[in-house]
């Protein structure tokens, strides 16, 4: 992220496929692939774009756009992040734009650049005509398209959710700046009032009046590359834009030692305790673990599940495409509520799940468990009369 310091490059090697006729629920053993996009316009940002889509993706389904940070490429976004599991998953494209050392040494994306940051010009442009691309090729739904990215990419993510409000739905900044703030918000907070913090937002759209994004906020709180201040500096200017207060209207914890402001529906505020500058991830097989640890990929919470999450992309636990979920449980429950650990196959022959679609949903709560296979392995705790819920790692 910091154009004045190097950082070392990461790339991924793949995983090696499985060579039985279901494959295991992983994004590596997965049929589909990182696939580079040679054509997707005039390209003024001179930018290269990459897609996982994942196969047999129907149309109308979400779009995600994920963007790398300094030093780091698509295929290391792409490997380390956690998206194509929830592609898999929840059944959506995601589309990985990638910088070039030929626009910036360390490959960030130049949220700092003025050609680059407005609506119609630069590397903002170019990334809008990604999202054009892949509405066009894999029959995305335009009213479904999100933005995320780290670092120098969450600063782009700003960049995008303030220059095309009417294209994207959504944005989750990891790690980066307030738009139109340039480097000095990098190193220090700034002294500006909420109404000048979202006035800068107002400026990249003049005159618009439709809806705004909804803008999620992760920061680490050791973060000392880019100062956490700007986690509060973002809360402002976003809050200001949406028209809502920057008192909290709720509050939660999730994993990680991660608390969670709400700021009504417009904003959320996510701060992971102790974590430096990076990407949030939890390697695991659970519904709510993805990624793989690395620089600037930190073992903590999977920010890219309970992004997903907020935007919907979930369905709740279950993904949109699976059956309708049956009724809750009307029995007292066990008192032990015993647990059982198998593959989702074992799962399903015992009656405690069930397949749909080639994917396995634990009766009753219909929690999505991944792929129906022999190799994707989950504990279920019985919680009702045929009423199993995941408990990976809780019993």
């Amino acid at each position: 992220m910091n154009p004045r310091k190097l950082w070392p490059a990461l790339l991924a090697a793949a995983l090696a496929v499985a060579a039985l006729a279901v494959a295991p629920f992983s994004p590596a053993n997965a049929a589909a692939t990182l696939t580079a996009v040679g054509s997707f316009g005039s390209n003024p940002g001179a930018l290269k774009m990459y897609a996982y889509v994942p196969d047999g993706l129907p149309t109308g389904r979400p779009l995600v756009v994920a963007l790398h940070g300094c030093t780091q490429s698509a295929t290391d976004y792409y490997s380390h992040s956690g998206w194509p599991k929830y592609a898999d998953l929840y059944r959506a494209a995601v589309v990985f734009p990638e910088q070039t050392t030929g626009n910036n040494s360390l490959s960030c994306f130049n949220w700092f650049t003025a050609g680059d940051i407005g609506r119609g010009q630069g590397e903002a442009l170019s990334i809008k005509q990604m999202v054009d691309k892949a509405i066009a090729a894999y029959g995305s739904d335009p009213s479904r398209v999100y933005v995320t990215g780290l670092s120098a990419g969450g600063a782009m993510t700003a960049v995008m959710v303030a220059a095309y409000p009417d294209v994207f739905a959504g944005g989750a900044v990891v790690a980066g700046l307030p738009y139109n703030c340039g480097t000095v918000c990098q190193y220090q907070a700034q002294s500006k009032t909420p109404k000048q913090w979202g006035d800068l937002v107002r400026a990249a759209n003049p005159g618009y009046t439709g809806p705004w994004p909804k803008v999620g906020i992760w920061y680490g709180t050791s973060d000392t590359t880019v100062v956490p201040a700007n986690a509060t500096e973002l809360r402002d200017q976003w809050t200001n834009v949406a028209g809502v207060s920057q008192t909290a209207t709720s509050t939660e914890t999730l994993p990680g030692s991660t608390t969670v402001e709400h700021y009504g529906s417009a904003v959320t505020l996510y701060r992971v305790q102790g974590i430096a500058h990076g990407t949030p991830v939890a390697p695991g097989s659970a519904e709510n673990q993805c990624g793989t640890t690395g620089t600037y990929y930190l073992a903590s919470i999977c920010s890219s599940y309970y992004i997903a999450q907020s935007w919907g992309l979930t369905g709740g636990t279950t993904p949109p495409t699976s059956p309708t979920p049956s009724t809750s449980p009307t029995t007292t429950p066990p008192t032990a509520q015993p647990c059982f650990t198998a593959s989702n196959y074992a799962h399903t022959t015992a009656g405690r799940a069930y397949q749909s679609g080639g994917y396995a949903y634990a009766n009753g709560s219909n929690q999505a468990m991944g792929l129906w296979n022999t190799f994707t392995t989950h504990t279920l705790r019985l919680t009702g009369t045929n009423f199993y819920v995941l408990a990976d790692g809780q019993c």
